[in-house]
């Protein structure tokens, strides 16, 4: 177990002995509050915020970011609160331990849900102090390296967020040997066997390896020495995960890849035409091969990675993987923005707003607009994995995109009223569809035309989170004006129906306490709802008849029989809605069991589709409402039903007793035979849920005779 001495001594390196008495201090907390707690290792539970702490230190963090690791667990899982934190080690600590806190006090719908709100929270947090963020990813590098410890769905589940999340996260920030430990770690309990095969396979070749390595390393450094370049090579390893991705990229078996080890010159001198100098002397030396060179000086990598890449073929036929940078550029290419927040000089570099902080704020600027957990996390993980292109505005400067972005998200990354009004798009002198997709040294220009606006249709054909957040909020604007509208002129009709006046009575006091009922809170709101569909306009001017005009209940339920069927006589419930119209999709016609999605109609209240059904892939989006099973009386819902046969004798009298036997009804059915003396039977049929069906498909397939069973879309009867 890391001991306090061990972290002090590393701390008292670059930091003033007040900062390590409030480290100390931190340290006696953490232990009194978690004390009786333990791992699930069987070890003490303060061996996790040391072992957190500990990294952070050695990042050469500040001290407050050092004391949060100790205290970041301590508001989640002890009695401790955000007061003591805030006046024991000040508001600095407390915001940023705050930043890392889970939510744990509100009831989530699903565990994905959960995760997207812990990570909403941590990453607006962040877009404010990047520290939460680093200490987060300690956080999570620990409990990776103890992974073991968990049950094994767990350990999947931990390791495919880290893979999918943390890592990128720690690629985007630059954090080179973070990401590599977090891949290598989370391929190892996703696929142990492909792990533990590459492993056997990298530790048979090392020998061989290293020897290759050494005498390559000794070439380079004697042509440096000849040629006067200052500096050092280094030859390491390529990580698992990095290997297993090239051979499942690129088809490749094991000994098909050759660069399985990267050469880094490192220069002595930060000037960026020494590494030009270099790279003309390996080019010298060996043959580069077409295509391998990339120049991230000229235009640098997202998260600010700097470096010349190339390939060459080196001694003995093999590829050669060589990168040249200077000292500045290794140490962000290894720690990337952890080191503008080392303590520098007596100080920590806090005032330090450097572009990739700023790119970081616009990667989460779509998070104002996500609205749903599922939307919010597949944003996130689309804008943590850019393949890039590099291309210029008119005026010489480069802009990095996500491949696959078309001239409609180079006009965002501009300015939001630049894509809003975007009409057209000039590359290289030459117009191009707004579908176009960007390619490595476009020069791009933007065409405007004043009053022009947004199409849905461009979601399908942007990829950068900003230009999908500024659409979509542009559409969801769009459509709830028209919403209002609708929902204004529909309330007038009604109003006007009962000889009632609504632009008086939209002014009353009486018509706020209306407002309150329907859980909005101004006019505009209960017109929005209106126009959407989620409350009928009849229920609004209801409040407002005298008591002798307003209708019993029982007549308005009798009614709504007629034109429909509400939310609580077909057993759905609708998250936050209640007393809608509902109706069943004759798409996929969805019964008790099913999982279900609700799309409200304009005036037409809520139609419920199976999640699985096509006709979702066409419904907007911003329509679509959580909706659940909630069965209580006994009714029957229609499904259709298909079984293929032999063409046999009695066949059709046997699957017709078997329906029978089962209490369940057929409505219409129809069988057609083929030539190759099969026949093909559709029954439209009335099911109490899908167990039941699942029961009656079991028992047809088990008929003789019987060659398939399966649902259908509908059948028609005419």
């Amino acid at each position: 177990m890391l001991r306090i001495n061990d972290i002090l001594d590393k701390a008292a390196a670059y930091l003033p002995p007040k900062d390590l008495e409030m480290i100390e201090k931190a340290y006696v907390f953490s232990a009194t509050v978690h004390q009786g707690q333990v791992r699930l290792s069987g070890e003490p539970y303060l061996t996790h915020p040391m072992e957190v702490a500990g990294i952070l230190v050695d990042m050469k963090m500040d001290a407050a970011t050092i004391i949060t690791g100790l205290l970041h667990d301590t508001v989640e899982d002890t009695l401790t609160t955000a007061k003591q934190i805030r006046e024991g080690f000040g508001k600095d600590v407390a915001f940023l331990v705050e930043g890392l806190t889970k939510i744990g006090k509100i009831t989530f719908a699903s565990q994905e849900e959960r995760q997207a709100e812990n990570f909403r929270k941590m990453m607006l947090a962040m877009s404010s102090d990047i520290r939460i963020l680093l200490v987060r990813l300690a956080d999570r590098i620990h409990n990776m390296r103890t992974l073991q410890f968990q049950p094994e769905e767990r350990q999947r589940y931990i390791a495919k967020e880290t893979l999918e999340l943390y890592a990128p996260l720690a690629n985007r920030l630059g954090i080179n040997w973070m990401k590599v430990e977090l891949e290598d770690l989370s391929f190892r309990y996703l696929d142990y066997s492909a792990y533990n095969d590459l492993a056997k396979r990298v530790m048979k070749s090392r020998e061989k390896r290293a020897a290759y390595t050494k005498e390559v390393k000794g070439i380079i450094q004697a042509e440096m020495h000849r040629n006067e370049i200052v500096g050092q090579v280094e030859g390491r390893a390529k990580h698992f995960f990095s290997i297993y991705t090239k051979m499942k990229e690129q088809h490749l078996n094991f000994d098909e890849v050759y660069d399985l080890t990267a050469f880094r010159i490192i220069l002595a001198s930060n000037e960026e035409k020494k590494c030009y100098e270099a790279l003309s002397m390996v080019h010298a030396l060996w043959k580069p091969v077409p295509g391998r060179f990339k120049d991230y000086i000229a235009m640098p990598k997202a998260n600010g990675y700097r470096s010349l890449h190339t390939t060459v073929i080196g001694p003995y036929g093999e590829r050669v993987e060589i990168q040249i940078r200077t000292q500045e550029m290794h140490e962000w290419a290894e720690e990337g923005i952890a080191a503008h927040w080392r303590y520098k000089e007596g100080r920590a570099a806090e005032g330090e707003e450097d572009q990739q902080i700023k790119r970081l704020r616009e990667l989460l600027e779509f998070q104002q607009d996500a609205n749903t957990p599922r939307e919010f996390m597949s944003n996130l993980k689309m804008a943590l994995f850019p393949d890039e292109v590099y291309v210029f505005t008119p005026t010489g400067d480069v802009r990095s995109f996500p491949k696959g972005a078309t001239p409609i998200d180079f006009a965002y990354s501009i300015h939001t009223d630049i894509g809003n009004s975007c009409i057209g798009a000039k590359v290289n002198r030459n117009i191009v569809p707004l579908k176009y997709q960007l390619q490595n040294g476009d020069t791009v220009e933007i065409i405007t035309q004043a009053g022009h606006h947004p199409s849905k249709d461009w979601l399908k054909i942007v990829v950068t989170p900003r230009a999908i957040g500024k659409i979509r909020l542009w559409v969801k604007t769009e459509e709830r004006n028209k919403s209002i509208a609708l929902g204004k002129d529909l309330l007038e009709k009604e109003f006007k129906k009962n000889h009632l006046k609504f632009s008086s009575i939209v002014r009353s006091e009486e018509f706020k306490k209306v407002l309150a009922e329907f859980s909005v809170e101004t006019p505009d709101d209960l017109m929005a709802i209106v126009g959407y569909g989620k409350v009928s306009p009849k229920r609004v001017a209801h409040h407002f008849l005298p008591e002798e005009e307003q209708k019993p209940e029982e007549e308005a339920a009798e009614k709504a029989k007629k034109k429909g069927k509400t939310s609580s006589t077909v057993g759905i419930s609708i998250t936050g809605v209640e007393d809608v119209l509902v109706r069943f999709a004759h798409c996929c016609d969805p019964i008790p069991g099913d999982d279900i999605v609700g799309y409200i109609s304009r005036g037409r209240g809520v139609t419920i589709h199976t999640q699985n059904c096509p006709s979702i892939q066409d419904l907007d989006p911003e329509r679509i409402v959580d909706v659940q099973w909630n069965v209580k009386e006994k009714t029957t819902y229609p499904v259709h039903l298909r079984v293929v046969t032999k063409d046999k004798k009695g066949l059709l009298a046997d699957i017709s007793a078997v329906i029978s036997s089962l209490d369940i009804n057929i409505s219409h059915a129809e069988i057609n035979t083929t030539p190759d003396l099969e026949a093909t039977s559709d029954f439209n049929i009335e099911v109490k849920d899908l167990k039941q069906f699942s029961e009656l498909t079991a028992a047809l397939k088990r008929l003789k005779g019987v060659i398939a069973v399966e649902r259908i879309r509908k059948i028609r009867t005419s």
